[in-house]
């Protein structure tokens, strides 16, 4: 990632906090490390940032949104560090090799959003069962009083990796879970990435993924019947893959609906093997 002064992302920190919450709902949310692939020992900055076609704004740590924070790896669950108000919004030093899974998820926060935004964020993320239902009960022209939940991922690579070395659910919401360890893949291989949505999964689901080289190439699927895409990763070095799944909210929210907003951010090596599709899905 590109590295800001200090001076310089207390700036953009202030302006995405002045944004306000309209910004930060209708936008993704991804967690971006200062090292995808750091040495053992080595402390790495994890950036929550907020954006469209890869390019972000950081939010500083706010503990009142996170309802989890933590680095799992196969020796143990560890919390996130960090201090409040700050971006990084938490820091990390793995001391041994390891494939480490970030996994943040924030606390439901409620919002109203005009009907033309609201109409054409359903379009944009793919949520025609939700565009339907507004239709079917005459509610194009009305405002939407929603609830907007973040459950991103990242894949840090501690050391050499191997391919017993692998990504798995960790038990949020909305969870992308790729099949394969990135980091034993190359440009030009492919990776498949299953959609669950409260442990199970969930199929017709848009799953888009982009890479930071080319974020305006973006690669759009929908899930099969077990929640499974499977994604071409033509260019080496960042990627986001994001879904959204929106469902009706409690009676007693006071919302119209609740939405998740799922990511996972990976590096990806240089160079091609000439390996297109060895990747399983």
């Amino acid at each position: 990632m590109t590295h800001l002064s200090i001076r310089g992302r207390w700036m953009l920190t202030a302006v995405a906090l002045a944004l306000g919450v309209a910004r930060v709902s209708a936008h993704d949310l991804w967690i971006e490390a200062s090292a995808f692939r750091p040495d053992p020992g080595r402390v790495v900055g994890l950036h929550l940032l907020v954006g469209q076609g890869f390019l972000g704004d950081p939010i500083p740590r706010d503990p009142a949104l996170i309802e989890q924070f933590v680095a799992i790896t196969p020796d143990a669950t560890v919390p996130i560090v960090g201090q409040d108000g700050a971006d990084p919004a938490g820091l990390l030093r793995q001391t041994t090799p390891a494939l480490v899974v970030i996994a943040y998820r924030s606390r439901s926060t409620p919002i109203t959003l005009p009907s033309d935004t609201f109409n054409q964020y359903l379009r944009d993320e793919g949520l025609d069962d939700v565009a339907r239902v507004r239709a079917a009960h005459r509610q194009n022209d009305a405002p939407a009083r929603e609830l907007f939940a973040r459950c991103a991922k990242a894949l840090l690579q501690a050391g050499k990796p191997s391919p017993s070395q692998s990504d798995h659910a960790v038990g949020m919401t909305l969870e992308l879970i790729a099949s394969r360890n990135p980091y034993t893949l190359r440009a030009g291989d492919e990776l498949g990435v299953q959609l669950l949505f409260e442990r199970n999964p969930l199929k017709d689901a848009l799953v888009i993924a982009l890479n930071r080289q080319h974020p305006d190439t973006r690669v759009a699927v929908r899930t099969d019947a077990d929640g499974r895409v499977l994604i071409p990763l033509a260019d080496p070095g960042d990627w986001l893959i994001k879904a959204v799944h929106m469902v009706a909210a409690p009676k007693d929210s006071g919302a119209d609906w609740q939405s998740y907003w799922a990511s996972l951010t990976f590096e990806l090596g240089e160079g091609s093997r000439g390996t297109t599709g060895a990747a399983s899905r």
